[in-house]
């Protein structure tokens, strides 16, 4: 079991606690406020609802969390030390070095610092390297990294292993890469807000409207690149690379950070969001990353990619009842509706998936639906037995109850975290000749290897006697 210790449990240290957790590691945290068990708590609630419904199969099952009043303790024989104290550089230059003592011989230690550079960080043979997330860490997979080359390819490996996005800095420069640019940002929007330009809410909604949608899908190049039309990026370099020049932007000067300013931006602030807590934020906040990235899948662009190469490295989900699991997952908040549990119409999404599990386990997979050849749906049977409600883990196996010819015809059934038997799906598929749209019979590996399976559940209980529909 690998293990990680977590230096600072405040809302970075928390975040990293909930990613290494969620992914099956063993996690020990120290920090010495009497508030952390608790804070850290209420991080890791959030993190259990959000991180799972990113992903259509089960994470690793949790690892063991423990918390620790002595530092030495807390990072024995752990593989991968996160340090998230303080930006301070003196609480850093003490910390730092006392991990490493403390650490077993080729451990990572990492520092979540979002400005300090490794040659400022490092005293001795400390060799920390800069491991440098973004909030939510259980969330975004962005991490940069910077120090030497044979140790961040070894951290890159270890985070590509938690579902991370591991960037590693050329070189290395004050505040990386991620927050200069939102520095940049940052201080122009403050500029419009003391020269009474826009309110903290109107800038926030010409980022939340227009750029900050595109930004998550292309970055910056890649939108600038469209812009241009057909030319490309040389036209709009030549176009609007002259307002370059042009007093636009502040970027040279920085406001006077004066009790006026704060003042103003922290009413303003306070207007705008000061009606919800900041828990309530935050799940706010999760919701609405999870549907964006969930959406990024699809195409396999940003954020959503990194997932679903994650999932595909999910180990297999075995077998229940002697029956294949082809579906395991946290069911999302978006499975339910008005009435707390889940939608009916997800009873059968669930099911599709697994279909589709079951498909790539006979050889009916990506490629063979490529070569002109698949399985379409003709009928479905769905017996609602029990509630199902967010955060439930579900879990599918499925009966091949028919496999010869043109037919395929399955038993999907869907078990609750806690072993009631939710919902049954019977499903009726028929093998599709996809350039003739017609029905034909499957290819001799597919046949073979559904009438395997269908020979292995023969013996096995099927389907229950269907009730007859209640009368008034």
């Amino acid at each position: 079991m690998s293990r990680a210790a977590i230096i600072g449990g405040g809302v970075i240290g928390g975040g990293w606690a909930a990613r290494f957790l969620l992914n099956g590691w063993d996690v020990a945290v120290f920090d010495p406020d009497p508030q952390a068990e608790r804070k850290l708590g209420e991080v890791l609630a959030n993190a259990r609802r959000a991180l799972p419904a990113l992903y259509d199969r089960a994470l690793p099952p949790e690892g063991r969390l423990s918390f620790h009043t002595d530092m030495a303790e807390a990072v024995a024989g752990a593989d991968w030390v996160q340090e998230s104290v303080p930006e301070t550089l003196a609480l850093k230059h003490k910390v730092l070095p006392a991990l490493r003592a403390a650490m077993k011989p080729g451990a990572i230690l990492g520092s979540s610092t979002s400005g300090f550079k490794p040659s400022e960080l490092n005293t001795g043979d400390t060799n920390a390297v800069v491991a440098h997330p973004f909030n939510p860490v259980y969330l975004l997979p962005l991490v940069e990294l910077v120090g030497g080359a044979a140790t961040c390819a070894r951290a890159a490996e270890i985070l590509r292993s938690i579902g991370m996005f591991p960037l590693i800095v050329r070189k290395e420069i004050d505040a990386h890469i991620a927050d200069r640019l939102l520095e940049a940002v940052w201080r122009e929007a403050l500029w419009l807000v003391k020269d009474g330009i826009a309110t903290t809410e109107e800038i926030d909604e010409s980022i939340r409207m227009a750029f900050g949608i595109r930004w998550a899908q292309m970055g910056l190049f890649e939108t600038y690149r469209i812009a241009g039309g057909e030319a490309g990026m040389k036209h709009f370099m030549a176009q609007f690379g002259p307002a370059l020049s042009w007093p636009w932007t502040k970027l040279m000067d920085v406001p006077e950070f004066d009790d006026e300013l704060v003042d103003l931006i922290a009413g303003q602030s306070d207007a705008q969001s000061g009606h919800r807590s900041i828990r309530e934020l935050e799940r706010l906040r999760d919701d609405n990353v999870v549907g964006m990235i969930r959406a990024l899948r699809r195409s396999g662009s940003g954020a959503g990619g990194v997932v679903r190469a994650h999932e595909a490295a999910l180990p297999d989900l075995g077998e229940r009842d002697g029956l294949p699991v082809t579906a395991a997952r946290q069911v999302p908040v978006t499975w339910t509706d008005y009435n707390g549990h889940m939608n009916e119409t997800h009873y059968l999404e669930a099911a599709s998936l697994a279909t589709d599990r079951f498909m790539q386990m006979i050889g009916a997979d990506a490629d063979y639906i490529a070569s002109g050849r698949s399985f379409f749906t003709v009928e479905n049977h769905i017996r609602y037995l029990d509630e199902i409600h967010a955060g439930d883990r579900l879990t599918i196996t499925t009966q091949v109850l028919l496999g010869e010819g043109k037919k395929m015809r399955l038993l999907h059934r869907l078990w609750r975290g806690d072993g009631a038997l939710a919902a049954t799906v019977e499903t009726m598929l028929l093998h599709t000749d996809l350039k003739l749209r017609a029905s034909s019979l499957p290819g001799p590996a597919v046949a073979e290897a559904l009438s395997g399976w269908a020979t292995r559940h023969a013996g096995m209980a099927g389907v229950q006697p269907r009730p007859a529909p209640a009368t008034a």
